[in-house]
């Protein structure tokens, strides 16, 4: 699920809703049903190849679910008629924690996965309209965040000022970041 999160960007619950039918492992893309998507719009996201290969892997050890990550068998599962249903998870804070308490890593929500991404995507050069389609942002506006980010840590790099005296808000207008102006005078 880790590893989702960092190469699609997807939020956790679609993280968990993620049926089987909806990852084209052909095509290597997977598609986020606005049904499920906190948009409400669908969406598809290509996979890279590591993600590719982990996706594959997973499908071969659990070839009768039909979610991704389904609730490991044995837990509470809704049933309906007699019928035990798979179920998403709903959360999994208990072993997020188990995984970022050994590691020493603090203060590490699980959406800083997307923004991760998010920011991935805008110090290669992709263009923001195209990330806030991946991310299904329905407003540029909160995609502009990720292009705040790219230029607080070119400034940082360029000046070798710590990143920290940077304004922790974009200064500037979405006109002016979508036209590289970060700085307005």
């Amino acid at each position: 699920m880790v590893l989702l999160a960092m190469s699609t960007g997807m939020r956790r619950g679609g993280s968990f809703n993620l049926s089987r039918d909806w990852v084209d492992l052909e095509r290597a893309v997977l598609t986020v049903k606005g049904k499920t998507a906190k948009s409400g719009t669908t969406r598809h996201i290509p996979v890279n190849d590591e993600l590719l290969c982990v996706l594959k892997a997973w499908r071969d050890e659990s070839l009768s679910c039909a979610l991704v990550f389904p609730v490991p068998k044995g837990k509470s599962a809704k049933v309906t008629k007699g019928v035990k249903e798979e179920i998403p998870f709903d959360n999994i804070s208990a072993s997020w924690e188990g995984l970022l308490k050994p590691a020493q890593i603090r203060r590490f929500r699980w959406h800083d996965l997307r923004l991760h991404f998010a920011s991935r995507l805008v110090m290669a050069g992709v263009d923001l309209n195209t990330i806030r389609e991946l991310l299904g942002h329905a407003d540029i506006r909160m995609t502009l965040r990720y292009a705040y980010r790219k230029a607080v840590l070119l400034a940082a790099q360029e000046t070798g000022i710590p990143k920290g005296h940077f304004p922790a808000e974009c200064p500037c207008s979405a006109e002016q970041v979508m036209n590289g102006e970060f700085w307005p005078e």
